[in-house]
């Protein structure tokens, strides 16, 4: 789970993502995707600005994410599988992007009573 500073009124190039296990939380400030997988998945996603809906979204795999530490340091870190999914739709928030920008053409939001009955939790190859 994530969320981004614009998501709640504040006006920062800022983000926080919390890893499903018990890893801390990842801080992002100024974060920038620099470099990317061409390997990709498509996987369910939801977020707070369309909490009744999930929609099926393609990513890479692996992005590299340059930031700066609340140190005020610059670090470039890689991220894979679902921390990579997560940390690159909350950039796409401090980018102006919602998720529903990069569903496939002709795909569409699913309601979530939908989704959940898909037992279909993020999986990976």
């Amino acid at each position: 789970m994530g969320i981004a500073a614009p998501q709640i009124g504040i006006a920062r190039s800022a983000a926080i993502v919390m890893p499903a296990d018990d890893a801390p939380a990842v801080i992002l400030l100024n974060p920038q995707i620099t470099d990317h997988s061409d390997e990709t998945d498509e996987q369910y996603e939801g977020c707070l600005s369309f909490f009744d809906v999930r929609g099926l979204i393609p990513r890479p795999l692996t992005i590299t994410v340059e930031a700066t530490t609340l140190t005020g340091e610059t670090t470039t870190t890689v991220y894979e599988r679902g921390l990579a999914r997560l940390i690159h739709h909350e950039i796409d928030h401090l980018d102006g992007l919602l998720y529903t920008a990069r569903m496939r053409t002709g795909v569409d939001p699913v309601p979530v009573e939908e989704y959940r009955q898909t037992g279909r939790a993020w999986a990976y190859e």
